[in-house]
């Protein structure tokens, strides 16, 4: 597909059998049953801990205009905003752009340091997507997940290029990616075996949409 301004893009990190989280996602172990203390450390690691090997693939990563993300990857809260919270990932977020958070509750955007604030969409993907275009102008959208999110980008249609980082590792059960999608026709545009993740980069040619 063709976008109008820039690229739809997924970023995802997915152990082998495809899982971006594990089961019994809580407060205290938000990627859940992960083979490790349920924040991600052992999906991650090529990032955090072997940044420089993975520098270009980082750097991709925060080389784009605006994000969307579901409201499970910004925190544990459901329903009505009940208390203060603005994600896991301090006053200075990494993302220093427009983030735009998929939610079926209302609340005001929150400004962080950095350059980063979250928008919160309640009117669906479509709508997040719209203003996420608007914010990045020619940049590209990021759709950095979870996987649930991600999902329903795909099955409609919505989503240029997959990059996708498999990690060495399973985890049997737990939030999958491409899960309720239809087949898409993929080709494959880049690889890159690093030593501790396989980088792989998709277009997507075909649609479910089209």
């Amino acid at each position: 597909m063709t976008s109008r301004n820039g690229k739809v893009i997924v970023n995802q990190t997915i152990s082998a059998d495809g899982y971006s989280a594990g089961l019994n996602q809580s407060e205290d172990r938000p990627f859940g049953d992960d083979g490790g203390d349920g924040w991600g450390g052992r999906l991650h690691s090529w990032m955090f801990d072997f940044g420089d090997e993975n520098r270009a693939e980082v750097d991709q990563i925060d080389a784009v205009g605006a994000v969307i993300m579901g409201r499970n990857m910004f925190g544990p809260i459901r329903g009505e905003w009940d208390r203060e919270w603005n994600g896991w990932w301090g006053e200075d977020p990494p993302f220093h752009t427009p983030v735009f958070v998929l939610t079926h509750h209302a609340r005001e955007p929150q400004p962080m340091k950095g350059g980063t604030t979250f928008h919160f969409v309640t009117d669906g993907i479509e709508a997040a997507l719209a203003q996420a275009r608007a914010a990045a102008g020619d940049g590209d959208v990021s759709i950095h997940g979870g996987a649930t999110t991600i999902n329903q980008y795909l099955a409609a249609g919505l989503v240029d290029e997959l990059r996708l980082h498999i990690v060495p590792a399973t985890l049997g059960a737990g939030v999958r990616l491409f899960e309720g999608v239809p087949p898409l026709n993929l080709e494959q545009v880049t690889a890159r075996a690093a030593s501790t993740v396989l980088h792989v980069t998709y277009r997507v040619l075909v649609t479910p949409s089209q």
